[in-house]
């Protein structure tokens, strides 16, 4: 399960990059395209926050912040054995996500954003998508799954 967690969050990583290496080359001259009228564009727009632009400027913090999530991750992947597939799938996505825009962070500065809804007026990306839909899933597999992470690995080899 681990080998298929790190090859599908590649997988996810590497979407997220290319999406905005199109948005870095296309969106950003043009300024806005629409893609469906009065719905769906692409809008370029530098992130230096968080979510709706909560703490502008402080990227050391978000990249600390990440840091710290991706080792309890990381730490329940190498010790313990993932169960639940909803639970798997959150954790695949919310870590995807999260590297996507980490990427940003330390390379760039900020984090690419120019996905946007008429009707969700912040501009997000794919990553921000990936991790919401991850942390919405992982919430739900904790709540009504019964089975999510089973017994330590260590305890494992005992038996």
């Amino acid at each position: 399960m681990t080998a298929l967690a790190i090859i599908l969050i590649i997988l996810l990583v590497g979407v997220d990059q290319l999406t905005k290496l199109y948005a870095l080359n296309v969106v950003k001259p043009a300024g806005e395209i629409t893609v469906i009228d009065n719905f769906y564009y692409f809008v370029y727009v530098e992130n230096r926050g968080a979510a709706f632009g909560m703490l502008q400027n402080k990227q050391w913090f978000f990249i600390i912040v990440t840091l710290l999530i991706f080792a309890a991750f990381a730490y329940i992947l190498y010790n313990y054995r993932i169960e639940g597939k909803l639970f798997f799938a959150a954790f695949v996505l919310v870590i995807g996500g999260g590297i996507g825009n980490l990427i940003d962070r330390i390379f760039r500065g900020y984090v690419v954003d120019f996905l946007q809804f008429s009707f969700f007026p912040p501009v997000c990306n794919i990553a921000d998508y990936f991790i919401t839909a991850g942390a919405v899933m992982l919430v739900i597999s904790v709540m009504f799954c019964k089975k999510n992470i089973a017994k330590r690995r260590l305890e494992e080899d005992k038996e």
